[in-house]
């Protein structure tokens, strides 16, 4: 089959193409790389608006006519390329706003998708109109939007997740629904809003090549090694502040015992390396599954604390804290985890080979490939 994956925002669409290419499939990936992540993709799509002086000349070129330079940049793009983008026996989107250009321009740019392809099929993974009615509509116990809706003066902060909300975002996500075969989530967040939907084809596990990630055996000889990677600007929405301030509790308590290591957004293929020989990483607070990040971590063998919420765990069928530390918005119990393990050495070596067995187990990424292929050939 030829198949074009368009979108990447967390190596998904990367693991995907490694394990089809490996089943024997022509596979082209095409995205802007996610900013300083830079992720690799077969064709960049990004535009040219990355510096602060270029974004807020934009912003204020935008202000003065309501026209998105950076927008119609990557949809000329994709004009230019067009002949690239015909004759796919599937083509599927990372998600609702797959080349961020805007709604109007993204459903121009889907129309020749469509014209010129066999089948288009969406994924739920990341931010969609979807997910973010069901958050604003509470029916998470909590959610990124969880410190939104505690305190609206962070509306600034959580316009980009708002704006899926609006009429324009609406009218792109009707215009999908309408035209896609399916939709296909790849994890428990997206899953939730899902069920019931007409257009829902099933959850899909995020495909992890551990063939490229090598288990590194877990040895405590000295101090507990934490590693807490930071995105500046989803602090708030990935709740960040809790693993700070779990962090001091556990510094002025067992400073001797441990070793902390924070990162600021470091591009993805230095931020795997950075914490190599860490026992515990901090992934996120506001999730009940694990996202590329944490994934990867487990396949190292590293104990993370992520989101493995009881949805979760009745889905795999696991007891709590044996694959993976569930992470809630309170800085004492996670200090709490943290502490039980620093006391109790050999439940992260426990944790650390479930870890990398759940992985290989359950996200293998040519049997989470031949999923794909078998959904996208049945519908």
């Amino acid at each position: 089959m030829r198949i074009l994956l368009i979108g990447e925002y967390s190596r998904l669409h990367n693991s995907l193409k490694e394990g089809l290419v490996a089943l024997g499939h022509d596979v082209t990936l095409i995205g802007n790389g996610d900013g300083f992540k830079n992720y690799p993709v077969d064709l960049n799509i990004s535009h040219s608006f990355q510096s602060k002086f270029l974004s807020k000349l934009n912003s204020a070129i935008y202000k003065l006519t309501a026209i998105n330079l950076a927008a119609w940049e990557i949809y000329f793009k994709t004009e230019l390329h067009s002949n690239k983008f015909k004759n796919f026996d599937v083509v599927q989107l990372i998600n609702e706003f797959s080349i961020k250009s805007s709604p109007k321009l993204e459903i121009k740019f889907l129309k020749q998708i469509l014209k010129h392809n066999e089948k288009l099929f969406l994924l739920s993974c990341g931010i969609d109109h979807q997910c973010v009615q069901f958050m604003m509509d509470g029916k998470f116990r909590y959610s990124i939007m969880s410190p939104y809706l505690k305190d609206k003066s962070l509306y600034d902060l959580y316009q980009f997740q708002l704006q899926y909300l609006n009429t324009d975002f609406t009218k792109l996500h009707q215009f999908l629904y309408k035209n896609v075969n399916g939709v296909i989530a790849s994890d428990m967040d997206y899953h939730l809003p899902l069920i019931g939907n007409a257009n829902y084809l099933g959850f899909i596990p995020n495909p992890i090549n551990s063939s490229k990630i090598d288990y590194i055996p877990m040895q405590i000889d000295g101090k507990i090694k934490i590693f807490h990677g930071v995105n500046k600007e989803a602090i708030i929405k990935k709740g960040n502040t809790f693993f700070t301030d779990a962090l001091e509790i556990i510094q002025n308590k067992y400073g001797d015992k441990v070793d902390i290591k924070i990162t600021y957004d470091v591009p993805y293929k230095d931020y795997i390396k950075c914490y190599d020989d860490c026992h515990i990483l901090l992934d996120q607070i506001y999730a009940y599954d694990q996202g590329y990040n944490a994934l990867e971590a487990m396949a190292k063998g590293k104990v993370v604390f992520t989101g493995a919420e009881q949805e979760w765990l009745d889905y795999y069928n696991l007891k709590e804290d044996t694959v993976a530390i569930n992470s809630l918005p309170n800085a004492e119990y996670i200090a709490g985890k943290i502490e039980h393990l620093i006391l109790n050495p050999e439940s992260l070596i426990e944790i650390s080979r479930n870890a990398r067995r759940f992985i290989e187990d359950h996200h293998r990424f040519k049997a989470i490939s031949q999923k794909y292929l078998d959904v996208w050939n049945n519908n």
